[in-house]
């Protein structure tokens, strides 16, 4: 069985989601790991979403757990308003179950790919990673498909995916939007070919609570 991670999108009442991210952190890992899971990371607001929303994500190595992933993660937390939840398998990374660690500019960036250009899709995903990431001191931290679509669309003729990209901060996200020499453009020219597949593409941006090296303080919304 391959490897299942799950996306949970948390709203919070006002003011509660650092209340909350501290028992996820806490009393939802926990209950986690009694069931075989694993919390592969907490992230909040940065630009693009409400101030008190949280995204996480479980992942299940031995795939048993996951239907159930967000009864475990939540349990009884108070401060919570809605959550929803979506299950996914890795496509080109991650590899392995691998948290991220360090502190910075993640994206969340969601792509509806029709099945006809799935695999253009995804040779230019692997054709553009290696450079961007080291012209960029980035970090592409998974992409996952899902397995099932809440608005009701055939999974298997339209793919939704969720990329995940580490930037060091958001200085970084605007330098990568600007080629700055030839190698660059192509870099450019391959994940804006992307755009040109897809049937629709959304993005916002957090950073990491889970981080081990430093926090994020900064009022961002």
């Amino acid at each position: 069985m391959p490897d299942l991670y799950v996306h949970h999108r948390i709203q919070c009442e006002p003011r509660q989601w650092q209340a909350v991210a501290d028992e996820l952190q806490d009393a939802g890992a926990a209950r986690l790991k009694a069931q075989g899971g694993i919390l592969y990371g907490v992230w909040r607001s940065q630009i693009g979403t409400p101030r008190d929303e949280l995204n996480a994500i479980t992942a299940w190595p031995d795939s048993t757990g996951a239907p159930e992933s967000d009864r475990i993660l939540l349990g009884d937390i108070t401060g919570i308003r809605d959550a929803s939840n979506a299950v996914m398998v890795p496509t080109l990374r991650p590899e392995r179950i691998d948290p991220p660690r360090r502190q910075g500019n993640f994206a969340f960036r969601w792509f509806d790919t029709p099945k006809a250009h799935w695999t253009e899709f995804l040779n230019l995903c692997a054709g553009a990673w290696p450079g961007f990431e080291s012209a960029y001191d980035s970090q592409i931290i998974g992409m996952w498909r899902f397995l099932d679509r809440a608005d009701g669309q055939d999974p298997d003729e339209l793919r939704r995916t969720l990329l995940m990209t580490r930037r060091p901060d958001l200085a970084m996200w605007e330098r990568s939007k600007i080629p700055d020499n030839p190698d660059e453009a192509e870099v450019r020219r391959k994940l804006s070919r992307r755009y040109d597949l897809c049937d629709w593409t959304s993005v916002f941006t957090t950073t990491l609570l889970t981080a081990e090296d430093r926090s994020d303080e900064v009022r961002w919304a």
